[in-house]
């Protein structure tokens, strides 16, 4: 097998049981001792900034967050920064006025929520399996004020195709719950973050390993050169892994670091 120098991870499902909400004591544990023998170690999510406040005393190299459209260093160095386009959200704000889309916008720094009343109850649902407090409502024209790195829109399946042909016509959508998409700026997934990421260090791909269990870590999973699909992933993910561990709770990263 390649030698392995860098390792992604995603937070929710993988690092993070949505159970407990905290990161298993073995996962902190092998995480530390593969960087001890200098394999850097890089936060994958689909998470904005501002909503990563979970990672307790994990020791890491870098975050990239919002799905690969932006990666920082974790002194603070910024490897990748690709926002939002400001004509998507415009069209939002005028769909809206026929269409009120619940909906959060997100920066590297704040999180605000607008239509927040329309979907209440999914709203606290999600937050609340995210373990995120639930922000007040705040006007759609304040996203206009902000660096958007991500819109999470809270849209059903079948209603997808109008709104990223009609609304959202520069961004993709990324969805790992039923509830919401996560939109980002087109063509940037979380494989082409881990791209972004090893340019920045001289890594190569096939030198890779990421851990993911939802939809939105299809992506990775596939272009990295070791994909690990969680035992609480569906069978669906799992098919896009080269090997299948054990869950979040039942030590599953863990079980995989500890061969290295």
């Amino acid at each position: 097998m390649t030698k392995v120098k860098a390792i992604f991870f995603d937070i929710d499902g993988t690092l993070v049981s949505f159970k407990t909400h905290t990161i298993p004591q073995s996962t902190i544990d092998a995480i530390h001792e593969v960087r001890k023998k200098g394999i850097k170690v890089f936060i994958a999510t689909g998470r904005p900034m501002p909503f990563i406040k979970n990672l307790g005393g994990l020791e890491y190299d870098g975050i990239m967050s919002v799905n690969g459209a932006s990666a920082i260093t974790a002194d603070g160095k910024v490897i990748t920064h690709k926002p939002v386009p400001k004509a998507d959200i415009l069209r939002v704000i005028e769909d809206s006025k026929l269409h009120p889309m619940p909906i959060a916008f997100a920066s590297n720094e704040k999180a605000i929520v607008c239509n927040i009343d329309s979907a209440i109850d999914r709203f606290k649902e999600v937050f609340e399996l995210l373990d995120i407090p639930l922000p007040k409502s705040s006007p759609l024209t304040d996203a206009l004020e902000m660096d958007v790195m991500q819109m999470v829109a809270f849209f059903d399946k079948d209603e997808e195709p109008r709104i990223m042909k009609e609304v959202m016509k520069e961004c993709d959508a990324n969805r790992w719950h039923p509830y919401f998409a996560d939109c980002i700026a087109k063509g940037i997934n979380k494989a082409t973050g881990i791209d972004d990421i090893c340019a920045y260090y001289g890594i190569d791909i096939t030198e890779t390993m990421a851990f993911g269990d939802g939809g939105n870590d299809v992506a990775m999973l596939q272009h990295a050169g070791i994909g690990v699909a969680m035992g609480n992933a569906s069978d669906e993910v799992k098919a896009y892994a080269d090997m299948v561990t054990t869950s979040v709770d039942d030590n599953g990263i863990a079980n995989v670091l500890n061969k290295l």
